[in-house]
């Protein structure tokens, strides 16, 4: 069942990442563009590397974010992989 929060852009939807806050029309998290941003990707940046979203979604999440940052930070810990789990080929790319 598709809910609609504050924002605008922002939707959950029970049959998409068990109800994880989503971009409306996609299936992309908020945590993936927090996380994204967090690794110092300016927001205007972020479309280029996920071109079905529009600078407007992206700023919405990071929106978001701001107003639940306990609640995505708690889904991005438990959708990190652990180091162990990493190949090393990649860890430190």
């Amino acid at each position: 069942m598709l809910q609609t929060t504050e924002h605008l852009y922002i939707v959950r939807d029970d049959q998409i990442l068990s109800g994880e806050p989503i971009i409306k029309g996609t299936r992309t998290p908020v945590r993936a563009i927090v996380e994204t941003w967090r690794m110092g990707i300016p927001p205007e940046e972020i479309p280029k590397g996920m071109p079905h979203l529009l600078l407007a979604q992206v700023f919405d999440a990071l929106s978001y974010y701001s107003d639940h940052q306990s609640e995505i930070n708690d889904y991005i810990e438990r959708n990190r992989i652990p180091d162990e789990l990493i190949d090393p080929l990649v860890r430190d790319i």
